[in-house]
């Protein structure tokens, strides 16, 4: 299981590398797509490895935006510190929120988080000071990464920098689920009532990964300002959130290389959409994703497995 689950990210990343010589025009979008990948796969620890649905997962995305961006402006322009800075403020975060957010059921999970997600908008557009408000934060910049690598027009360094970041994501996330804390959030899952008799401390196991989750969606956010130096409120909205929802569904949830293909998939039919009709870009998107959960039961994963399935009982 754990080598089929490396070989599926291996070419992935033969791909991406690939498409920096293939299209070289392109950086700024894969550099997006990359941020993206890391944001749906910290969501996609809570639903398809934990059963934890969120409204507000965009919460700790704009935190982390803000956190590099605030420290840029006052002299802590390192990205690699501001990365650090960044995930370990979204993580406590997650982790104060951890206590409103772990009891209950679905539903009260769902409202919980879309009201904390609400508060936190609205406390940064308040903070004019500090965020900038509906302007956002643009007046910072970025120093070289670790002192070597400045961010450049061409999005070079901005393209292996969120690469760098995706992989290392990518394999902490996939050996965190092999782990036992992966399996019982599995279980977790599949039977939250049943746990409890076996012994697994389920409000302990939800607060672990509701923290580890938010840390990581922190990182994308400060990706994001990093690498487009602007840190802006849409970062924290409920469309945000709505979005890395929409990318770990279509890509397959609980599927980590599956995930990366929603994120990847729907952010580049969004920039294409939107490039081809600025003014109804958004019902494409919405035909897709009603198509895709007719068409593709389990999101792409889903049905990757399905047709290999199928393929070796033909065989």
């Amino acid at each position: 299981m754990r080598m089929v689950r490396v070989g599926a990210g291996l070419p992935l990343l033969l791909l991406a590398v690939a498409g920096f010589f293939l299209f070289p025009e392109y950086l700024t979008l894969f550099t997006s797509l990359f941020i993206l990948s890391v944001f749906a796969l910290s969501y996609d620890l809570l639903q398809g490895h934990a059963g934890v649905v969120s409204l507000g997962h965009a919460v700790f995305f704009g935190t982390g935006a803000y956190t590099t961006a605030i420290l840029a402006r006052h002299g802590l322009a390192e990205p690699v510190l501001g990365l650090l800075a960044a995930l370990v403020v979204s993580a406590l975060l997650a982790l104060v929120l951890t206590r409103i957010v772990v009891v209950g059921n679905d539903l009260t999970r769902l409202l919980v988080t879309l009201g904390v997600g609400f508060l936190m908008f609205e406390a940064a557009n308040q903070a004019r000071d500090l965020t900038g408000g509906a302007d956002g934060l643009s007046d910072f910049t970025m120093g070289p990464v670790l002192g070597l690598f400045r961010f450049d027009f061409a999005g070079e360094t901005a393209f292996f920098y969120s690469l760098a970041v995706l992989v290392l994501v990518y394999f902490f996330l996939w050996r965190l689920a092999a782990s036992p804390f992966g399996l019982a959030l599995r279980g977790i899952r599949e039977n939250v009532r049943r746990m409890p008799a076996i012994g697994a401390p389920v409000r302990r196991h939800l607060a672990t990964a509701y923290t580890i989750s938010g840390g990581i969606a922190g990182l994308a956010g400060a990706l994001l300002a990093q690498t487009s130096n602007f840190a802006s409120l849409d970062m924290l909205g409920f469309e945000r959130s709505a979005e890395v929802m929409m990318m770990a569904t279509l890509g397959g949830t609980g599927s980590i290389p599956g995930v990366v293909l929603g994120a990847t998939g729907l952010g580049y039919l969004k920039d294409a959409l939107s490039a081809m009709s600025p003014k109804y870009w958004q019902l494409g998107i919405g035909i897709v994703l009603m198509l895709s959960v007719f068409v593709l039961r389990g999101g792409i994963a889903g049905a990757a497995t399905a047709l290999i399935r199928r393929l070796r009982e033909r065989a």
